[in-house]
């Protein structure tokens, strides 16, 4: 691990000036928050990740969730993911986000990770965490070592000559179907990033991976109510527990008189972001909720994929998921 320098914020604006005071010294891209460490320290370890300085923002009072004026929910950046997962406003209300926060890696692990580190969770591509090959995402213009290599757990959504790499979160494709909000505080002042603004496709750039700006600080994140509403997230793996998704189902559906009023849906494990299937939404509205309309939402969700060498089932994986999530959360409605 290369050496650098550690210091603690004690509120917001204590750890956006330690940021804003290294890009002074022309440190700023080099300058990481450290929250649960869960992902932060493993790439430091493997000299993925090479900050100048870190900034421990651990004891941020940003650890409650809290109701919004119109009915919704307000969840501070520093909440752990054992806990919001089983939290009372979101263990049956946002069922879906529940059920993917314990569908994600280990007891430990969602008992340290927080929900501002899980949205800028890490790719696992095995080229990204492997210093010696070619990686653009770590290494811009060196190359895609997973293109002509192993890509069996890669994306077919969203990606380009430039990276296939898949986002790896199970938190961040619910937050995609509940149609979140991120809150970020910078030194250009605080906004709020619609989650589907909030990441980018890779295309020539794939090592910027989101909107954030150096020094910017994801303070909380924002869901709307969704009354009425029934949810489900359904993960897809090789193996029943700690192990990443190759195929992942976020829904979220209304039915009032024998059809679908409103339906949002995201995928997880094909897409170089969390994939907001907006093309499945647009044949799930109005829709009778059946096989037939289930098994017509799933091929729109999957009709740009593009598979590589080892993962072409996973159009067909995705495809079954989703059906599955959908039949699911509409039985007995």
């Amino acid at each position: 691990m290369e050496l650098f320098q550690l210091s603690r914020a004690n509120d917001v604006r204590d750890a956006v000036a330690a940021c804003a005071a290294s890009q002074t010294a022309q440190q700023g891209a080099h300058v990481r928050f450290l929250a649960g460490g869960t992902t932060l320290l493993d790439l430091m370890k493997l000299d993925v990740e090479r900050p100048a300085r870190v900034v421990d923002i651990s004891r941020l009072p940003l650890d409650r969730v809290q109701t919004t004026d119109d009915g919704g929910i307000r969840i501070g950046a520093m909440v752990r993911n054992a806990d919001l997962a089983m939290h009372p406003l979101v263990h049956e209300p946002y069922a879906v986000l529940s059920q993917a926060l314990l569908a994600g890696a280990s007891a430990q692990l969602r008992n340290m990770a927080t929900t501002g580190g899980n949205l800028l969770q890490r790719t696992r591509c095995v080229y990204f965490r492997d210093t010696a090959m070619p990686c653009n995402k770590r290494v811009p213009g060196s190359g895609c070592s997973a293109i002509t290599g192993f890509n069996r757990t890669m994306a077919i959504l969203g990606t380009s000559d430039a990276c296939i790499a898949t986002n790896p979160s199970d938190m961040n494709v619910a937050l995609t179907a509940l149609g979140a909000t991120i809150e970020v505080e910078g030194a250009k002042g605080a906004r709020s990033i619609p989650i589907d603004d909030f990441y980018l496709l890779p295309g020539n750039t794939p090592d910027r991976e989101t909107v954030l700006e150096p020094g910017d600080l994801v303070t909380h994140v924002t869901l709307p109510p969704i009354p009425g509403s029934r949810s489900l997230y359904l993960k897809l793996r090789d193996r029943a527990s700690y192990e990443f998704a190759l195929a992942s189902a976020a829904v979220v559906v209304n039915v009032t008189d024998g059809r679908i009023t409103r339906a949002h849906v995201a995928l997880g494990g094909v897409g170089t972001k969390p994939w907001h299937a907006t093309e499945a939404e647009a044949e799930l509205a109005g829709a009778v909720p059946d096989a037939a309309s289930f098994a017509r939402a799933a091929d729109a969700a999957l009709s740009r994929a593009k598979p590589q060498s080892q993962n072409g089932f996973k159009i067909e994986l995705a495809r079954r998921c989703l059906i599955h999530a959908l039949t699911q959360v509409t039985q007995s409605v």
